[in-house]
This record gives C-alpha cells, sequence and structure tokens, in this order.
C-alpha cells in the first residue's frame, strides 16, 4: 500500500455536465450523477465523495457545480454527512475553465498543493484500489509531472479515449501497482473505430479516465503557457466571486468571458509533463443506458433491474422503473426500456447513444420534459409538479 503520510492531496469533483444520453432519469434539473442509476441507496456524485473521505490521504474536497444545481449538491453532501467546497459556475465553460479555477483555489491555501481532478458521474468498482492509485500517482505529481489514471483496457471500446504510453518515468516518480510502471504519456488518442480500439488494445494503450492529479503551481504554468486567457479568465471570476448562503458564486461576467475549451486540448495534448499510471479497477463513466446495464448485476438471463418492474421471454435488457408505477416487458431483446412519472423510454441497446439527439428533437418542440422532473430542488426543500393541463 503507499505511503498516505505524505501531505493531502485536494480532491476536486467536477459536477458539470446534463447527462443527456441517460434521458428521463437524467435531466438538466437532475443530472446523472446526481440521480440514483446504479446504486439505489446512493448517487454517484455521493458515492465519488465517499471514495476521497479519508482524512489520511485527502485533505477537504472541493465540489464545481452548475448554479442550478446548488442545493442538489448540498443536500445531497448532506445525506452522506460531508462536507466541501462548493464553487458555482454561472455557466458551463467546459473543463479547462474549472481545472483553472480548482488549481487556483487549492494555490490559495498552498501553491505546491497536489490537487485530484475527478468526474462525478463515474463508477469505481474498488475504492481501496482507487485510494492506491491516487497516493501512488500524487508522488509523481510532487515531482512535477502532470499525472493520469490509464484504466486497463477490457474491451475494444468506441467510446472513450485512449493513452499511448511512452518511456518509464524517472525513478521514483510514483509506484508500480502490478499494472506497469508509471510512463510519460506519447500521445493521447481520440475516440476510435472499432478496428483502432483493437490496434492500440494490442499496442498497450489504456484508457483515458479523465482523472488528473497535479500541483496547483504546475498547472497554473502550463496553463499560462498554453491557455493564458483561460487562467486570465478564471482567475478573474474567482478574485470577484461572492459568497452566497454556503456557496462561493464566480463572477457571471469574468467567467464568460472564458474561453470554452476542454483541458485535454487546452493542455494535456500540448504539455511535455504529462505522466500516465496504468491502474486495473473497475470503472465506467456510465455515459449511456447501454454502460448502465454493464455495471449493473444481472440476472441469469442477462437482465438488469431496477424499481417495480416484470418480464416474460426478455433478455439482455436494461429495465428501470422509477417512482410507485409498474413496468412489464414481454418478449423483448437487447432493449432499454426507462419510465419516470411523467416520461417513458424504450430504445436498442445498440442505439442507446442517440437519447442525446432524442433529447433535442423534445427540445426543439419544446416539451417541458426535456429538461424539468416533475421534482425541482430549491433552497427551502422542493416542489412537485401534480398536473398537466
Amino acid at each position: 500500500m503507499p505511503d498516505l503520510t505524505s501531505p493531502s492531496v485536494h480532491p476536486v469533483i467536477l459536477c458539470g455536465g446534463s447527462g443527456t444520453r441517460l434521458w428521463p432519469a437524467s435531466r438538466e434539473s437532475m443530472p446523472k450523477q446526481f440521480a440514483r442509476l446504479v446504486d439505489p441507496e446512493q448517487s454517484t456524485f455521493q458515492a465519488t465523495a465517499r471514495r476521497v473521505a479519508e482524512p489520511g490521504l485527502f485533505a477537504r474536497a472541493s465540489v464545481i457545480a452548475a448554479a442550478e444545481s446548488r442545493f442538489i449538491v448540498a443536500e445531497q453532501l448532506q445525506q452522506v454527512g460531508l462536507g466541501a467546497d462548493i464553487i458555482l459556475e454561472p455557466q458551463g465553460r467546459d473543463s479547462a475553465a474549472a481545472v483553472a479555477v480548482a488549481a487556483l483555489h487549492a494555490a490559495g491555501t498552498d501553491p505546491q498543493a497536489v490537487v485530484l481532478i475527478m468526474a462525478a458521474d463515474h463508477v469505481i468498482g474498488d475504492t481501496q484500489a482507487f485510494r492506491a492509485a491516487v497516493a501512488a500517482a500524487a508522488q509523481g505529481a510532487r515531482a512535477g509531472a502532470i499525472m493520469t489514471l490509464g484504466i486497463q483496457p477490457t474491451r475494444p471500446a468506441t467510446d472513450y479515449g485512449y493513452i499511448r504510453r511512452g518511456s518509464p518515468l524517472p525513478e521514483g516518480g510514483t509506484q508500480d501497482l502490478g499494472q506497469g510502471p508509471a510512463c510519460a504519456v506519447e500521445r493521447f488518442v481520440e475516440k476510435p473505430d472499432a478496428a483502432g480500439a483493437e490496434r492500440l488494445i494490442a499496442e498497450g494503450a489504456l484508457w483515458n479516465s479523465g482523472y488528473f492529479l497535479f500541483r496547483a503551481d504546475v498547472m497554473l504554468a502550463e496553463l499560462e503557457t498554453f491557455a493564458p486567457a483561460v487562467l486570465a479568465g478564471a482567475r478573474a471570476a474567482l478574485a470577484a466571486a461572492a459568497t452566497d448562503l454556503d456557496f462561493v458564486r464566480l463572477d457571471a461576467e469574468a467567467f464568460g468571458q472564458v474561453p470554452k475549451i476542454s483541458i485535454d486540448y487546452a493542455v494535456m495534448e500540448r504539455t511535455g509533463r504529462a505522466g500516465v499510471l496504468p491502474v486495473a479497477f473497475p470503472w465506467s463513466d456510465v455515459g449511456t443506458w447501454d454502460a448502465v446495464w454493464g455495471v449493473l448485476e444481472r440476472d441469469r438471463d442477462g437482465n438488469a433491474l431496477r424499481g417495480r418492474v416484470e418480464l416474460i421471454g426478455t433478455r439482455n435488457s436494461l429495465v428501470h422503473s422509477a417512482g410507485e408505477g409498474l413496468t412489464t416487458v414481454v418478449g423483448l431483446e437487447d432493449v432499454v426500456v426507462v419510465t419516470t412519472p411523467d416520461a417513458v423510454l424504450v430504445a436498442s441497446k445498440a442505439q442507446a447513444g442517440r437519447v442525446k439527439e432524442l433529447v433535442g428533437q423534445l427540445r426543439a418542440r419544446a416539451h417541458p420534459e426535456a429538461d424539468a422532473h416533475l421534482r425541482m430542488y430549491r433552497p427551502w426543500g422542493w416542489y412537485q409538479r401534480i398536473d398537466i393541463g
């Protein structure tokens, strides 16, 4: 087990995104990271917050979320008995802006603080292995590398990016967790086709998990070099931020000027400091209903079931029934059926990724169900629509 006595890692949970490919359970008013899609007892955001609630390794967490999600974030943290610094984005400006804010926020306490960037909507099957990986990669971050966790592929996935490994990092950079040594990143590869994915795996490439560890001062220097406008806008937005209840609200005018670009394009694909630690814990970004089916327990017919469900002659399907209604399926195979109190989705698993396209069509036709759930959260609690007329 890696040494946990070194300075704490500052975890930052990014809660942006609306998860439209998981409609109707995930909508703008309650994105997928706050819905109980995988675990009936907790959301993936709550699971993520718990994963970094280890005082021997992690400092107090920070959460960067959309302003519209502020009450959901606060309530869900309270439900699991955890606190965090909650920083609100007035609008989404992609991950480079969020990373810049995270680095600036951590540097305000310690310029050399090690920051862990993580998504709120990932499913990880082994918390101890994840913590060991973070502790090991943090060694490389303290030495000046911008580390990422590279997942050992389990299939030729076309929905993930890949990382080609270069030469091993200098001795003492990070520990080897049994999947090979930490290496410099030779190249980040965009989502490939099936043949390309098989070729990448044969060459030893890893899945790009999107987890990054770095010293705050190192990331700020790289942003200054490769994305100065992002850094300048984030610095101005944080400097003019206002405290609102228990939230830090970034200045809307300054943040609106930040270029909209991912941290991958802004820094990671351009820096000479990128390193990758190979890891093998179970991981999924549960981006589609097909992926949700893949991480859930399944019965002997290959069906993953949630809620009040009854099936006859149905195989290899996901049936998710939210609320008190009963959902029944007869004689289907490789389908997704999701029912909520105000909407129903039926799709083939093979085309589950097109749900995002469907949501765009619903918005174009002004269906309120595209973005709003029946239950809406406010600072005093929630309200629920009881009729449509």
